[in-house]
Order: C-alpha cells, then structure tokens, then sequence
C-alpha cells in the first residue's frame, strides 16, 4: 500500500505527463522519415540524431520524446501515423504512468492493442 508521500508522488508525476499531451494525435504532424536532431533538453544524456527509417532508432526517439518532451515536442518531433502504427511495442518500452497518460487520453490506442495481441 502507497503511503500519503508516495501516493501525492504519483499524482505529480502523472500531472506532468497530462500537462504535456497534444489536444489530439492530429496535432502530431513530425516527419515520417529521415534523420531527426533533438535538442538537448530532450536529448540530455544520449543520442540527439535519430534516423526515422531504423526501426530502432525510431523507438528511441519516440520514447525519448514521450517521456522527457514538454507541451510543444510531441507535436513537432512525432507523427500521428508512426506513433499508432508503433504504439502496440512502444507501450512496453515507455513506463507505466506515460503509457496510461496516453491510452487514457487518446482511443485511438485501445484498438492497435487489442489488433497487435
């Protein structure tokens, strides 16, 4: 059971991921392919380039974007269609408050899990 501290702790967190999502997936208007150069604040502690048409590194760079973007990256660096189209693995490599921010916003995600299963 979560204590008082732990459980505020939780809210706050996932307060911070609720302040960062787009008002719909077709606000995600990033490129679908080609080389993307993130700015440090997002790109603190690895990569900044990220070549879209590696699958791998086309994950990193949507993970990376999910969990440390601020209100304005999602939009700009992801791409609606690549984000549906990767979510059904994306899901498990983002943590567990970033994936149920974005499930609980945006159904689009419930159908592409339950057609990946």
């Amino acid at each position: 059971m979560l204590s008082d501290a732990d459980a505020e702790d939780l809210a706050l967190y996932r307060e911070k991921f609720l302040r960062r999502l787009p008002e719909s997936l077709d606000e995600l208007h990033g490129p679908a392919h080609g080389v993307v150069e993130l700015p440090l604040h997002l790109a603190w502690s690895g990569m900044t380039s990220y070549d879209l048409d590696k699958p791998r590194q086309r994950m990193g760079l949507y993970r990376t974007v999910l969990h440390e973007g601020l209100h304005g990256d999602p939009p700009r660096y992801l791409n609606r269609d690549l984000l549906l189209e990767v979510w059904p693995v994306l899901r498990f490599l983002v943590g567990r408050t970033v994936r149920t921010v974005w499930e609980d916003a945006f159904p689009e995600f419930a159908s592409r899990t339950r057609a990946a299963a």
